[in-house]
């Protein structure tokens, strides 16, 4: 008999320990046993941290080390270069409608504004004056008989005041870009 009432209290004294552990106050997390889950030993960016050397957290790239998925791009700025590139590269993709979309996308978001939407250099930046330089009209037999890598060389790295798209845009997606030029805006 003592032993049933020993497991009773027993029962009952774990039933309240377990009732009055639970709180519904969920600012409150209880309390810490191991204090590594609450309080990350990760350092933010920007702040100082003892493990390396120079004491940042945010540590340059290793030298000569590329994004995965990019490859390195190896003409310059120049009209030299611009020439090797139009020779050098041809567009792989062919024009799938997909493409074409795609490129018409891209031509749309990263060139329009300038090189207006039908091409022709009248873009809102230029028309409304606030770019007072007129960007090249891509309808011109200029441009029309230049090779694709030259238009895609421009696109990846500029040329004269126009400015690199090469961070911005994925090299399929400048190819893309060509070929809704080439085969969507310059048809007519």
């Amino acid at each position: 008999m003592n032993l049933n009432k020993g497991i009773k209290l027993l029962t009952a004294i774990l039933v309240i320990a377990g009732a009055s552990s639970c709180d519904h106050d969920r600012n409150n997390p209880g309390y810490q046993y191991f204090d590594d889950m609450v309080k990350s030993p990760a350092y933010e960016t920007y702040t100082p941290n003892p493990n390396f050397e120079d004491g940042k957290s945010m540590q340059p790239t290793i030298a000569g080390t590329v994004p995965r998925g990019f490859m390195h791009y190896p003409f310059q700025k120049t009209d030299e270069d611009r020439v090797k590139a139009g020779l050098t590269f041809h567009n792989p993709l062919e024009p799938t409608t997909a493409n074409l979309e795609r490129g018409k996308e891209v031509f749309t978001i990263y060139c329009s504004s300038c090189h207006g939407d039908k091409g022709d250099g009248q873009g809102r930046l230029y028309t409304s004056k606030k770019f007072s330089y007129p960007p090249a009209n891509l309808l011109s037999e200029k441009v029309r008989t230049i090779p694709d890598g030259e238009i895609y060389h421009v696109i990846s790295v500029g040329w004269g005041i126009m400015a690199e798209h090469g961070s911005m845009l994925a090299p399929d997606d400048r190819w893309k870009a060509v070929l809704y030029i080439r085969d969507e805006l310059q048809k007519n």
